[in-house]
């Protein structure tokens, strides 16, 4: 049996469309993947605001709900999005497809590339000349000059590096942190005990 292989890296609450939106999750594979969840207390009607900014940022949409909103998610989503249902199984929580993505015809390029930094967009420039530029011309400049599929393996790749960068930082930041914790307790420790 064939398994899907498994993305480079998954990104919680990412911010798109210029700051418009937050994806809930988004999978970074050979493009991004935005993954829109909406548990039971959760309203997918939203999806109809939402679903425009998901729409122009990524190729790939895909709702999970719960049984409870299933049928809405089936009325209401486009039906490119990709469609999951998440169940109580045994006490675990599992995930079935009920439709899978397929390209998404309103990716928009110019607003795409506005989910990036504007060093990435620099980077993906490869020509830093233009750092005096805000993000929006950067943004229509990098759209004028690469074709969808490959500026949204671009905008992936650059994602994959900023999430490996920020969790480098993390890490970091936590261990020296750890660090301190503990020179604190060995200094803390030394004065009790010469008291």
């Amino acid at each position: 049996m064939n398994q899907p292989a498994s993305p480079r890296a998954i990104i919680e609450e990412l911010w798109v469309h210029n700051g418009s939106a937050i994806a809930d999750v988004v999978a970074l594979e050979s493009e991004a993947h935005c993954y829109e969840i909406k548990g039971c207390n959760d309203k997918v009607e939203r999806i109809l605001v939402q679903g425009g900014y998901y729409n122009a940022c990524f190729r790939r949409i895909t709702l999970v709900a719960t049984d409870r909103g299933l049928a809405k998610a089936l009325r209401l989503s486009p039906h490119f999005w990709g469609l999951m249902v998440a169940r109580v199984e045994r006490n675990e929580v599992r995930i079935h497809e009920v439709r899978k993505a397929q390209n998404n015809p309103n990716f928009c390029k110019h607003l795409a590339v506005l989910t990036l930094w504007k060093s990435e967009m620099l980077d993906l420039l490869q020509d830093h000349s233009h750092h005096r530029k805000p993000r929006e011309a950067l943004a229509r400049l990098i759209s004028a000059t690469k074709g969808k599929i490959k500026l949204s393996a671009d905008i992936c790749e650059l994602l994959v590096a900023r999430h490996r960068t920020v969790s480098s930082e993390r890490q970091n930041r936590n261990h020296v942190g750890d660090m301190r914790v503990h020179r604190g307790f060995d200094h803390c420790s030394r004065r009790a005990i010469a008291a």
